[in-house]
């Protein structure tokens, strides 16, 4: 079985996240490519596009909120994502038990008493009216008849466990801030979410092996669960074998990939890339070496926006009084130095609209 090197992994996870060359796809189409975008700081999703998408005009990506075709809503790994409606409506079903689980992961104490039935059903009738109801005027509204639970553990069962929602506008707008208002998926979109299969076959799980592989692979069932936080798909991995090719890590670990899905040669340029916070470039996977060395793993999980060189995590970056400021992991080179202050200031005159393309690169460490 061919074995793949951590670069040969890393160009390919940069092809198939578009961040090997930036890609021609309108913004419907990438959102739906990668399996939509993390998205709990409702900005960054701009800025991942902007990184990934040649002409990219975060309008556009505004429009597809207001316009219902693009949503806000907790689905892989109970994170806030960036979904097209299509793809919220064909997997919800599919990620309930994993939501609701993990919710009760961090609730089972104050929910121990709860008929989480009677609950939706109760919160189901406060959100009919589809009205607009952030999670505590939500929590408030059923409260009395569980008051030992609480608001908050009540709020969030209902909001990103047990009723499919999403987030509305203005929140996740381009240069908008609001607070979190959600609706019913069934009143926002006006259809319900496609119900599980009755046969148990799972065409949902296969759905979504083929399209994490065609944004993240080759990739590990361990990395396919990272993604999605879902632990049943080995069926779906099973069924799908025989149309898989299969490589092995340099840790042994079989890898699946689809056929004719890009693996690009090792030895191609990586541009420098700036990616936004949690970036699912990095968090789509168990094991993140293929794009970050492990004495840094920990900067993606705190939400630090990071800079690829050589299609490696080797930066952090932040935006201080529009200027886009860069802090280097380790030794850049004077070539690297200089194509990350070019990417840094078309970066500053994103953010800025035109109006800054300043760039501050820190001394290296050590």
């Amino acid at each position: 079985m061919t074995v793949l090197d951590a670069r040969a992994l890393n160009r390919a996870t940069l092809a198939r996240q578009l961040l090997l060359d930036r890609a021609d796809l309108p913004v419907l189409d990438a959102v739906a490519h990668l399996c939509g975008l993390q998205a709990q700081e409702p900005q960054e999703p701009f800025i991942g596009l902007w990184s990934r998408l040649r002409s990219f005009a975060p309008t556009v990506l505004s429009d597809l909120l207001t316009g219902r075709r693009v949503v806000r809503t907790h689905l892989m790994r109970r994170t806030v994502h960036l979904v097209t409606a299509d793809d919220l409506v064909a997997w919800r079903a599919r990620h309930d038990a994993m939501l609701r689980q993990r919710v009760l992961g961090t609730y089972r104490r104050e929910l121990a008493g709860v008929d989480l039935g009677e609950l939706a059903a109760a919160g189901r009738k406060v959100m009919a009216d589809g009205a607009p109801r952030t999670m505590g005027e939500l929590a408030r509204a059923v409260v009395d008849r569980w008051p030992a639970a609480g608001p908050r553990p009540l709020g969030e069962m209902l909001i990103a466990g047990l009723l499919p929602t999403v987030q509305l506008p203005p929140r996740g707008l381009w240069r908008t801030t609001g607070g979190a208002r959600y609706e019913l998926v069934s009143s926002w979109l006006g259809r319900e979410i496609d119900p599980p299969d009755p046969d148990g076959s799972d065409p949902v799980g296969q759905t979504l092996v083929r399209r994490y592989l065609a944004a993240f692979g080759p990739a590990a069932s361990a990395d396919l669960r990272a993604w999605c936080g879902l632990a049943g798909l080995p069926a779906a991995v099973s069924a799908l074998r025989e149309e898989l090719v299969a490589f092995r890590d340099e840790r042994g670990r079989e890898l699946l990939d689809l056929p004719d899905a890009p693996r690009p040669d090792p030895d191609t340029p990586a541009p420098t890339r700036f990616l936004p916070a949690f970036d699912n470039a990095i968090l789509g996977y168990h094991d993140r070496g293929r794009i970050i060395d492990d004495a840094h793993r920990g900067l993606s999980v705190a939400g630090a926006r990071v800079v690829l060189v050589d299609g490696r995590v080797a930066a952090t970056w932040s935006v201080e009084a529009d200027t886009v400021r860069i802090t280097p992991l380790g030794r850049f080179t004077r070539a690297e130095r200089t194509a990350a202050e070019e990417e840094g200031r078309a970066l500053a005159i994103f953010l800025s609209g035109g109006d800054s393309d300043r760039v501050r690169i820190s001394a290296s460490p050590g």
